[in-house]
């Protein structure tokens, strides 16, 4: 339930943020250019605000802000919009000259006006012109062609926005206080410090036919700040999502947000013709939407339509001050579309910008302003491409692929770089030699990754499982470390060790693993442990040596936990990626299981007819792993996830081998695992995992399927929360998980609820499995364990999120009831859990 990326933002902009109160002030006389007749009626604005903070009543003007005014626009009718650029050092005052307006030059004009009423959406003539756009809704044109290529030029940049001068002295900045002096107006007119300037370059291949298939190729990239930074790396690419207009459902964050040119925008939007410009020397419809109600997640903003092919030109995308989304003060995303056919459109270019706070929402508050540019060039279709193109290739993951000079950038970029974009370059090579900001980035980076690195070399941790606690250790303290060099690392050790108080018992795990090939991801592993672990609250889980279950180490927990099991266990496997996100896994295992506490958990088990406390197992899984459209940040041994809406396929087949190595059985076990989060329109997420396996021979406790339980107060994903440890066990077995994010939807209609910005959570949850005869007698405390063969088992509830403060809403908590089979003994009929829930 924990997401990290959202956690690595409030790690790196509380440090960087504050706020800014110095005024501008800018004065001046308006005159027609032509007659040099003063000019009355003009509506000025400041930087790219789009409401006029003066209309002017005589020819003279003044205008002031408490940010810096780097720009004024003046607009009246019947003249062409006229922007100026003020200089930071020029105080004269301005001789603004307005020119009558030419109808084909006209791109976008500011006009206010009130919302007009109408008896129904069919008297609204933005209906009639989006019913049109509808009728003929396009799709990317890449798919219409054979093949096809294009160049694809991204740039991302954060700032920290909101700087004073009290802020600036405070003493964290001793020796930092160089970085202001490349502090600079972001496109809002707020004074900002640039911190990091991401720039790349794609060649992008795709065919159609007679095959389906793409690939993405990064060719140059450019960062500057925190280049080894194991959090900001990830934060910067985890945080945007492509995004197609034509859609009803537009994905931010992996959170849904009707698009205003979906087919069922009218039930989310009002919209409004404005009136008709020119857009690129082509006519079109000028629309004005925002929402009907502005407690739902929406945006507002304008859409322009051409006016003979009904085709999308632009967009752009606002969201609302109330929007509800954890540490976003606001979105804004501009697009712009070619369209080469009545059918189609081709991307042209799509900046996005996000501004993040964590934790007010207030416009003051100290934020990050993370924009994204994506331009869309070189297109070219149907030509001939050579069929390696989309094989990958070992240099591809070399860091020096993507390294070119100066000269190459200059030439690709389509616009030139700011000044403060410029300056960052320097700026961060000089904070890199400087001790005290490397000190400050590694405790933000200790705190992100949960690892402490020493000597450049060695990680220490995880810091967040030092202690744990369980009836069986007693208070439990663990200390690990790992091998680090770099993000890409080939290969890496690692090991913990651990003490419990109350068995007074040393327990101990290590793995090794190594990649021979970053292509194919083609890599070997081994390792081993002797612990103290919850075994039964994971159906489809691994073999992986360092995993700890979350019931082994819970602080509190409903009723006794006392079926701990010891477990002895080594494991060597190899694994491939013969194809992109479709992974290979053979893992042969080596165990020994028996009860840690014998006197409250009994593993004693028949074999032969003798009885035996110790289960001795050895047994070969082979796993295929399938993550369709997932995306990584690193190409190392490991790789960090990106946050995406990709599924998780797991097909798992098991052999036990009697007599190899002293094992006790010869078995058969097939498992599946289907995961997928899916977007419900503007209703939510919803969450589904479904999971079946079975048993195909009698095999001891030890080795059986176990239908996860949640004896602890926490949230566990995929467990039945009014289960015990244990209660259900099954040779075969189907489990469904459903869980509906609805982000606010119904609770935003509710009166004083709906200011508390609480988002509610629905699930239910089922099992149905049998369990044989012969599995319950081999056991000796078989006659204890049964199946949820008679009917299905299930659960429901609802759950209530996002509570909390400000942009800091990171608390759930979850109600729980037990729909059946309450006649058993010691089970609980109603529970609450929570807990963090880290997340947007």
């Amino acid at each position: 339930m924990f997401n990290h990326t959202p956690y690595y933002y409030l790690l790196i902009f509380t440090f960087f943020s504050g706020f800014i109160y110095s005024q501008s002030t800018v004065s001046g006389r308006i005159v027609d250019a032509k007659t040099n007749k003063e000019i009355t009626g003009v509506d000025v604005f400041i930087n790219e605000s789009d409401k006029a903070v003066l209309t002017t009543s005589s020819a003279a003007f003044t205008v002031q802000s408490d940010s810096i005014i780097y720009q004024l626009k003046f607009l009246k009718k019947s003249y062409a919009l006229a922007t100026i650029s003020i200089a930071q050092d020029n105080t004269a005052p301005l001789l603004v000259k307005l020119s009558r307006e030419k109808v084909s030059d006209i791109q976008e004009v500011v006009i206010h006006n009130e919302k007009p009423k109408y008896k129904n959406k069919k008297e609204n003539p933005a209906y009639a012109i989006m019913q049109e756009v509808w009728k003929r809704k396009r799709n990317n044109g890449l798919d219409k062609f054979d093949t096809y290529t294009y160049k694809e030029y991204e740039k991302i940049e954060f700032d920290a926005n909101n700087l004073d001068s009290a802020f600036m002295k405070k003493k964290v900045f001793n020796k930092l206080d160089f970085v202001f002096d490349y502090a600079d107006s972001t496109a809002s007119g707020k004074l900002a410090l640039p911190l990091f300037l991401n720039e790349a370059v794609y060649e992008n291949y795709g065919e159609n036919r007679p095959a389906k298939r793409t690939k993405k190729l990064l060719v140059a990239q450019k960062t500057s700040g925190f280049q080894d930074n194991q959090i900001v790396i990830l934060t910067a690419k985890n945080l945007y999502r492509d995004i197609n207009i034509y859609d009803n459902t537009l994905n931010y964050f992996d959170i849904g947000f009707p698009s205003p040119v979906g087919t069922d925008g009218f039930s989310t939007y009002d919209y409004n013709l404005i009136d008709t410009i020119s857009v690129r020397g082509e006519n079109a419809f000028r629309i004005r939407y925002q929402p009907k109600r502005t407690e739902v997640l929406a945006f507002q903003g304008y859409l322009y339509i051409a006016k003979d092919s009904y085709a999308v030109l632009g967009a752009t995308l606002k969201s609302t001050k109330k929007i509800n989304v954890n540490f976003i003060n606001g979105i804004s995303t501009e697009l712009e579309y070619d369209n080469p056919d009545e059918n189609t459109f081709l991307p042209r270019k799509f900046v996005t910008e996000i501004e993040m706070t964590p934790f007010s929402k207030k416009k003051t508050a100290k934020s990050l302003i993370a924009k994204r540019t994506v331009d869309y060039s070189e297109y070219d279709f149907n030509k001939t491409l050579d069929p390696k193109v989309f094989h990958r290739k070992a240099e591809e993951y070399e860091s020096g692929f993507v390294e070119k000079d100066d000269a190459y950038w200059a030439k690709a970029r389509p616009d030139s770089l700011s000044k403060s974009e410029q300056g960052v370059y320097e700026m961060l090579d000089r904070l890199e030699k400087t001790p005290k900001f490397n000190r400050i980035v590694k405790l933000y980076e200790t705190l992100g990754s949960g690892y402490y690195n020493v000597f450049k070399a060695i990680d220490l941790g995880p810091i967040f499982s030092v202690y744990g606690k369980n009836d069986v250790e007693g208070d439990r303290i663990r200390i690990g470390a790992r091998t680090y060099f770099t993000r890409n690392d080939p290969w890496r050790v690692q090991f913990y060790t651990a003490y419990g108080f109350k068995d007074q018992q040393i327990k101990y795990g290590a793995e090794a693993k190594y990649m021979f090939n970053r292509v194919n991801r083609f890599m070997i592993g081994a390792g081993t442990r002797r612990d103290i672990l919850q075994l039964g609250v994971q159906l489809t889980n691994d073999d992986g040596i360092m995993s700890r279950t979350f019931a082994s180490s819970t602080v509190f927990a409903r009723g006794e936990n006392a079926s701990l099991s010891s477990v002895n266990q080594t494991n060597v496997f190899t694994s491939i990626e013969p194809w992109k996100n479709i992974q290979f896994r053979i893992d042969g295992t080596m165990q020994s299981i028996k009860s840690a506490n014998p006197s409250g958990f009994n593993l004693m088990y028949y074999r032969n007819g003798e009885l035996r406390k110790t289960l001795n197992d050895s047994h070969v899984t082979f796993s295929l792993i399938a993550r369709p459209g997932a995306k990584f940040s690193q190409t190392g041994v490991d790789r960090t996830e990106h946050g995406t809406l990709a599924p998780t396929i797991i097909l798992k087949y098991t052999r036990g081998i009697e007599g190899l190595f002293n094992a006790d059985y010869n078995y058969n076990k097939l498992q599946f695992m289907f995961y997928k989060p899916v977007l419900i329109g503007s209703w939510g997420k919803m969450m589904v995992n479904f999971e079946a396996g079975k048993n195909f021979d009698t095999v001891p406790l030890a080795l059986q399927n176990v239908i996860p339980g949640n004896q602890s107060y926490s949230l566990a994903a995929n467990t039945f929360a009014q289960l015990n440890y244990y209660e259900f066990v099954a040779d075969t077995y189907t489990t469904l998980h459903l869980e509906h994010h609805f982000n606010g939807k119904i609770l935003s209609f509710i009166p004083l609820i709906k200011k508390l910005k609480l988002r509610e959570v629905a699930f239910l949850r089922g099992a149905y499995g049998t369990l044989s005869d012969e599995s319950k007698n081999i056991n000796v405390a078989g006659y204890k364990y049964s199946a949820p063969s008679d009917h299905v088992y299930f659960e429901y509830g609802f759950g209530i999120e996002n509570i909390g403060f400000g942009n800091l809403r990171i608390f759930r908590v979850d109600f729980n009831w037990r729909g059946n089979y309450l006649d058993r003994p010691d089970i609980s009929r109603f529970g609450i859990k929570a807990g963090f829930q880290v997340g947007f």
